[in-house]
């Protein structure tokens, strides 16, 4: 029995162990479980809110992926429009690529034809400067050639002057001859016949010879022409001839026939008054300097203007032309310039600027020198090419008004307000020969006087209306011509050694012989 109870004893302490394991497990199980419970636990209410919330958040959040979707929608159909574009301007630069490539290949064609073009001008080019040089060579050599020639030009004209001079001297002794056969003539009634002859022998004679006429000293008024309304203040001879030019105030230059005292022509053309003549040694060219700033140059058998040289800034009161050349004109004016004209071009090739004002000038026989006389009583001298001042000498003590060379080039006549006539030797510009008279006073700034053609005597005007004649050589009055009243402006002396002519302030012009 007691071995029975003890293994009850030891089965209810096992069982005991074991409820005591199966306790301690529980009570495991249940602190792993507690959460779960307790969420399970929760209300159920709780659980449906927050869905509620999840549920309204996700329909905002498909709204926007709506709205999302619509604007890639738009999108989608602007790149693909673009897309198209893209592909037509795409074919476009194709065709445009496949034009260009065509021009280019053109390009390059033209290129390379200019290419060879241009190797063959360069050929060309290369031949013209050979060329070129050749001529230029020739060119050097001719200027060689023409300047010799000039210099044998020069020596020859040395030789034509002694030549004309030798001429003159013979021609004196002719009319040394002559007067001596007059004289003994004069007894039998022959002195016509005698004169005729003699002057035969006189004009068939070379041509120029004329020059050297002797001329006769002025004594008698042939004719009383009234040339100009308000005055008359240049005349002219033409050369070797009795043909007279007047020019006077805004009018025409006139030409007379001082035999009969007829008027031969008018040259229309020029404005202003007229204050200097010139011819051309042909005589086919006559030149007018005006208050109009202006030259007029007319064409005497025409009775045309042929130029108008245009650049004095102020009036022209002297020009000459060259005895030389029947081209080169040159002009004063008061504008304080010497200008120096081609006539063939029509226009001025050079300018001399100078201090005081010139009121006549006169060109040496060459051309290549101008004698100008000045207000402040000055001659001066320039080479007219490089309008450089050659030489200046105080002529007068007050303003000179003239200015005149001999035929032989030899002297130079000037005269001045000072009523003093000077005259002058070119080579050395030292006075040779001083002529006044107490009644001789000149009228204006532009009185003229003349030598004779023979180189004898000088004849000059007087505001009284007399006109003077010294004899050179003597230095004395030879003769006192009074005709006309109002003042003398100038006078002309006839290449053919008569007529001498004076024009006065009523427009009057008066032939001596």
């Amino acid at each position: 029995g007691t071995c029975f109870r003890s293994q009850e004893e030891k089965a209810m302490e096992a069982i005991k162990d074991a409820l005591r394991a199966l306790r301690k497990r529980h009570l495991l199980e249940e602190g792993a479980h507690g959460p779960a419970i307790s969420a399970l636990s929760k209300p159920m209410i709780s659980q449906g809110s927050e869905w509620k919330e999840k549920t309204e958040k996700l329909e905002i959040e498909l709204q926007q992926c709506y709205k999302a979707q619509s604007r890639l929608s738009a999108l989608l159909v602007i790149e693909v429009a673009e897309s198209r574009t893209s592909k037509a301007s795409l074919q476009d630069k194709e065709l445009l690529i496949n034009d260009l490539e065509k021009d280019l290949s053109q390009t390059r064609e033209e290129c390379t034809r200019l290419q060879e073009e241009l190797e063959e001008k360069t050929k060309t080019l290369d031949l013209l400067i050979t060329e070129n040089k050749e001529v230029r060579s020739q060119l050097e050599e001719m200027t060689n050639r023409a300047q010799k020639a000039e210099s044998e030009n020069k020596m020859l004209i040395d030789r034509w002057m002694l030549q004309k001079m030798q001429d003159a001297e013979r021609l004196n002794e002719a009319n040394a001859l002559y007067e001596e056969m007059l004289a003994k003539l004069k007894a039998n009634g022959l002195e016509n016949l005698a004169r005729q002859q003699v002057d035969g022998i006189v004009r068939r004679n070379e041509d120029g010879t004329d020059h050297f006429v002797e001329s006769t000293i002025p004594s008698t008024c042939g004719h009383r022409i009234h040339a100009h309304e308000g005055g008359c203040g240049s005349i002219l001879f033409q050369y070797n001839s009795r043909t007279l030019f007047t020019g006077g105030q805004a009018g025409p230059v006139k030409m007379w026939d001082t035999n009969s005292g007829s008027l031969i022509k008018s040259l229309n053309g020029s404005l202003g008054n007229i204050l200097d003549l010139a011819i051309t040694h042909d005589n086919k060219s006559l030149i007018a300097a005006s208050s109009s700033n202006n030259l007029f140059v007319w064409d005497v058998n025409s009775g045309r203007v042929r130029h108008t040289l245009t650049g004095h800034t102020d009036k022209v009161c002297a020009v000459d032309v060259s005895k030389f050349s029947s081209r080169h004109v040159v002009s004063a004016a008061y504008d304080r310039t010497i200008k120096l004209w081609d006539l063939q071009k029509g226009y001025c090739t050079n300018t001399v600027l100078f201090t005081s004002n010139c009121n006549a000038i006169c060109l040496s026989i060459d051309g290549l020198t101008v004698f100008s006389g000045h207000m402040d009583g000055n001659l001066r001298l320039w080479d007219i090419q490089t309008g450089k001042l050659l030489s200046e000498v105080a002529g007068h003590s007050s303003a000179i008004t003239s200015v005149s060379l001999s035929r032989n080039g030899n002297m130079i006549l000037t005269s001045g307000r000072d009523n003093v006539h000077n005259v002058f030797d070119t080579r050395t510009l030292e006075i040779c020969g001083t002529l006044r008279a107490s009644g001789n006073r000149l009228a204006s700034n532009w009185s003229r006087s003349c030598i004779s053609p023979d180189d004898e005597y000088v004849a000059a005007g007087s505001a009284d209306g007399t006109v003077h004649v010294w004899s050179i050589s003597k230095g004395s009055i030879v003769s006192t011509l009074k005709e006309q009243t109002s003042p003398i402006l100038c006078c002309s002396w006839s290449g053919i050694g008569k007529p001498l002519a004076s024009a006065d302030k009523n427009g009057y012009v008066c032939t001596w012989t």
